[in-house]
């Protein structure tokens, strides 16, 4: 039996209203060793995801692991998006296994939760595993997290979306939550932000606009 097409979207698609962010260990420390990608597109993957976030109101923790002894602050990109916002900092290397993290989790209480940060077969795949064990759907920004190198992040993907997590990338989130051009209010901030941190395709937009009056 042929199905029957409807005007609505799957119900696996994020909107800003049914997830919380959280951005693990984006620090000096962590990114030294990265290797899997380039660090200046990282962190603007990294800032591209955390002005989303802010822009459409998406509860987001920010949390490091050993700021002031050993690994650094989180990168100004990030927490520019959040200004004034606690970070949540952490012995554990599993951010699931924190105390105060969960307390936040808990108090923010989405069903679904977004990662993002270094490294991805470590502080990534310990809180999706964990939170996937305990009931939440999981989704991983793959290019806004970095490994050591590119067989340690993509064994890290690959174990985490075996276990159920789905993984997709910065644009993606940005787009995802803004999904339609007509939806008015965040139409400026969605453009403005891909025109910032969305690398080829912010240069488009940028041309669009300046040249013809580009309109989405």
């Amino acid at each position: 039996m042929t199905p029957s097409a409807r005007a609505t979207p799957a119900p696996k698609l994020l909107t800003p209203a049914d997830h919380a962010l959280v951005m693990i260990d984006f620090q000096s420390q962590m990114a030294f060793a990265t290797k899997s990608i380039d660090p200046i597109v990282l962190r603007t993957n990294a800032a591209l995801v955390a002005h989303a976030a802010a822009g459409f109101k998406v509860p987001t923790i920010l949390t490091t692991v050993a700021e002031k002894t050993f690994s650094g602050p989180m990168f100004t990109e990030i927490t520019d998006a959040f200004p004034g916002q606690k970070m949540l900092d952490r012995t554990s290397m599993n951010t699931w296994e924190d105390g105060p993290v969960i307390e936040n989790v808990n108090r923010i209480g989405k069903k679904r939760i977004v990662l993002a940060g270094l490294w991805t077969s470590v502080c990534i795949v310990g809180p999706a595993l964990s939170a996937l064990d305990q009931g939440f759907e999981v989704y991983v920004i793959a290019d806004a997290c970095g490994d050591v190198s590119n067989e340690a992040h993509d064994r890290a993907i690959d174990r985490m979306v075996q276990a159920g997590a789905q993984p997709m990338t910065s644009v993606q989130y940005l787009l995802e939550l803004q999904r339609d051009w007509a939806r008015g209010d965040t139409y400026e901030m969605t453009t403005g932000v891909a025109r910032r941190f969305a690398g080829a395709y912010g240069i488009g937009l940028n041309y669009a606009r300046a040249m013809f009056g580009g309109h989405e």
